[in-house]
């Protein structure tokens, strides 16, 4: 890869928090081989990120009744990441009358952190269509850059749908897909290089 130019995560800015971590074709950890990574959070003290495409086989209505009617399609927990498998996590597309506020501030455009424990119909008065993950991606002070610094992941712009992706299986092509010059060449890169 080449190091300097065009890739997007040579980027000037202290927080990466809201944008997207891609995963490059460098990273080999199954945890997170071609997946992407929306950032919630990002300082000093680390990162937490929920990972967007890892849908589960378990439908929403089987583990939390009540909430399928506010989620996304398809209606599944996702798997946010490897840290905290029980903890639970959701993000919802608010409806354009909903108004931001301190404790429900946006994270992108619409896209904000869902309260659970408001219940789903609460939750289905305030966004369009909801997901939730269950565990979440994790980085201490440091760990985040120098893996970027390794070309490890793309840091790019997310957009509120991308969370909400009704295809997830091919998120990870599609965000690449949409980036400028050199990157948009990884989108069809091969799952086994030695194929191509």
């Amino acid at each position: 890869m080449t190091r300097q130019g065009s890739y997007p995560h040579r980027m000037d800015q202290t927080s990466w928090a809201g944008k997207l971590l891609v995963a490059t074709p460098v990273l080999t950890d199954p945890n997170f081989t071609r997946t992407v990574i929306l950032l919630l959070d990002h300082g000093d003290d680390g990162a937490i990120g929920l990972v967007l495409n890892r849908p589960s086989s378990l439908r929403l209505a089987e583990a939390m009744p009540g909430w399928e009617d506010v989620a996304a399609s398809p209606p599944v927990l996702f798997a946010g990441g490897p840290v905290e498998p029980d903890a639970v996590i959701a993000l919802g597309r608010a409806r354009p009358e909903v108004f931001p506020t301190p404790e429900w501030s946006p994270i992108v455009d619409r896209l904000r952190v869902v309260d659970l424990s408001a219940g789903a119909e609460v939750a289905d008065a305030q966004v369009e269509a909801a997901r939730v993950f269950v565990g979440y991606a994790g980085w201490a002070p440091g760990q985040l850059e120098a893996e970027v610094a390794a070309d490890a992941w793309f840091v790019t712009d997310a957009r509120d749908l991308d969370a909400l992706a009704d295809e997830p299986d091919v998120l990870w092509s599609e965000v690449l897909r949409r980036q400028r010059g050199d990157v948009a060449l990884f989108a069809t890169f091969p799952d086994d290089p030695s194929l191509n």
